[in-house]
């Protein structure tokens, strides 16, 4: 019979995103704001929705919160639609940073984020999805992804 408690990953620093995750005891656990969802294919409309999710104190810092991830442009980033992620608020990214990016002040979207010469590219980590490309003033970035929870699959 399969687990039913969640999985807690936290991104270990300096390693590309992929191979970041290492899992995290689930010791002191303390909720944290679960504001909505988050796309990871085509953005989607913002719309906050008020909620908690308990996660483990390691995870937490002083801006943090938490959004459900719907879609699957980021499964190379071992992120996957269901997921939890776990977000410190920040109001920019460096190049290739996952971040939750808000585009013209109406949809939320989740990708890599990179600055270039002509604006900006959200590029998905899925082969199979384009990028987005942007003007700079088209963008607000919401906040950087520092962790994952994965809650368990249920068997049918």
């Amino acid at each position: 019979m399969p687990s039913l408690t969640p999985q807690y990953l936290t991104r270990q620093p300096n390693l590309p995103l992929a191979e970041a995750w290492a899992p995290i005891d689930a010791d002191d656990l303390v909720a944290i704001p679960l504001l909505g969802r988050v796309s990871a294919g085509m953005p989607i409309e913002a719309c906050l929705d008020a909620g908690s999710i308990e996660v483990p104190t390691r995870m937490v810092r002083r801006n943090t919160y938490a959004l459900k991830v719907c879609g699957n442009s980021m499964i190379d980033c071992n992120i996957f639609d269901g997921d939890v992620i776990i977000i410190e608020r920040r109001e920019s990214a460096e190049n290739g940073e996952s971040a939750v990016v808000m585009i013209n002040d109406q949809e939320v979207t989740l990708k890599k984020l990179y600055i270039e010469k002509s604006g900006v590219r959200l590029q998905p980590a899925n082969e199979a999805m384009p990028p987005i490309y942007l003007k700079n003033s088209d963008i607000q970035v919401l906040g950087l992804v520092m962790g994952v929870v994965r809650q368990p699959v249920l068997a049918a």
